[in-house]
């Protein structure tokens, strides 16, 4: 005997928890970042809780699928509810997904300037003491034969060759204080200005799991150009191995928003 009451309790049900799901592995990412930006755990933690975020959600997609053939099946509607749950998890694989293929495109290091063989030096951040440990090797024999810095800087030439001192025609004075400005525009902390030096230093802070990275601009005389700039910047991030080309983006957006205000 069917139970023609009961007929959509199950599709319904299983929506229902499809888009729990769904939703739940978002929140356990916003829980993630939040958490790791006001402190309340570390980076790994706050990281390590993206792995049991994902298969979440994508689980939930999945019981979506599986909620809508059922009631297709049993002719009761919950397309929205499967929908939603679906399209969340879509979304949410998708974004973790084109962070994952970064991470995976880009050499793990976190430290990126301009000019590799006079860095930029910081006065008043301080650079992590770990910032040369780690360095990886990808497998490849000449990489694991080079010093830390030497195998730093051979990945980051092979991922990062782009970026190059900037030239503005302006005198350093006038760019160090646009690049203050527009530091300062971003919402970084700026940290220490030296107009004798030709420095700034500052501290930028990531949107989501509000990571700090520091920063340093070099202004000094362009000594092919008479009464013009050359710009140096470095970025490094204060914890983790990859920064999946974080600092190279600040570093040439700041550049290419510095060139343009100084037109």
């Amino acid at each position: 005997m069917i139970d023609h009451g009961n007929k959509g309790r199950w599709p319904r049900r299983l929506s229902r928890i499809a888009l729990a799901l769904s939703v739940g592995g978002v929140a356990v990412a916003a829980i993630a970042a939040v958490g790791t930006g006001t402190g309340l755990w570390s980076y790994g933690a706050g990281l390590g809780a993206l792995r049991y975020a994902l298969p979440l959600a994508l689980l939930g997609g999945l019981l979506a699928i599986v909620a809508w053939i059922v009631g297709r099946r049993q002719g009761v509607r919950t397309g929205w509810l499967n929908g939603l749950a679906l399209v969340t998890a879509l979304l949410f694989a998708g974004y973790l997904g084109s962070m994952i293929f970064t991470a995976r495109s880009m050499p793990a290091i976190h430290d990126v300037a301009t000019d590799l063989d006079d860095l930029p030096q910081f006065s008043r951040l301080t650079v992590r003491g770990d910032n040369l440990d780690k360095i990886p090797d990808q497998g490849r024999a000449e990489l694991k034969a080079m010093p830390p810095e030497e195998r730093w800087k051979a990945l980051h030439r092979q991922a990062y060759g782009d970026l190059k001192p900037l030239r503005l025609s302006a005198e350093p004075g006038a760019v160090l204080q646009r690049a203050e400005q527009l530091a300062r525009e971003r919402g970084w902390t700026v940290a220490a200005v030296d107009p004798a030096a030709g420095t700034m230093e500052a501290t930028a802070t990531t949107l989501f799991f509000r990571f700090k990275d520091d920063v340093v601009v070099r202004v000094r005389p362009d000594p092919s150009a008479p009464g013009g700039s050359l710009v140096d910047m470095r970025s490094i991030s204060r914890v983790g191995v990859s920064d999946i080309g974080v600092n190279a983006k600040r570093v040439r957006r700041f550049l290419a928003d510095l060139k343009e205000a100084m037109q």
